[in-house]
């Protein structure tokens, strides 16, 4: 495989675009050599779901899109980023929050460091954020319906 894989994709803040978002990254991911029925794509397409969510829902109104970018470094680092044009940066919740919503970022942060990953917030150039994390590459040997078969 190269030694550097990117792809991107730029949505309308709008909900549907969640699931094409999800779509998106996770087809890609396939091409890229990681099945979609294994328990890393599972995380994945949740992590993407939480993050394309926050870019619709919490940028009320003032980011008409948002860019998701994949990238993959040499077999080893896999980066995902959702990039919108709103200024404020995610609040910081509690673990213990008892909340319906809100909690995006907590579920997140967990997944991420649950898989060796860690989850980074910056600012653009143009006034807006990208939150990504970055995650241990790795492809399973066979996909999860076949491993949790058992004679």
């Amino acid at each position: 495989m190269a030694d550097h894989l990117e792809a991107s994709v730029t949505l309308p803040s709008d909900p549907a675009s969640v699931a094409a978002a999800r779509s998106y990254v996770v087809s890609t991911l396939a091409e890229w050599g990681l099945p979609s029925d294994t328990e890393a794509a599972d995380t994945v397409r949740l992590i993407v779901s939480e993050l394309a969510t926050n870019a619709v829902q919490h940028t009320f109104g003032q980011s008409p899109n948002f860019t998701v970018d994949i990238a993959l470094e040499r077999d080893e680092q896999l980066r995902i980023g959702v990039t919108d044009s709103h200024p404020r940066f995610p609040k910081r919740l509690p673990a213990a929050v008892q909340q319906d919503n809100g909690r995006g970022m907590v579920i997140i942060r967990w997944l991420t460091a649950e898989c060796g990953g860690r989850l980074r917030v910056r600012p653009t150039g143009e006034g807006g954020k990208t939150v990504s994390i970055e995650l241990p590459w790795s492809v399973p040997a066979e996909p999860v319906a076949a491993a949790r078969r058992e004679p």
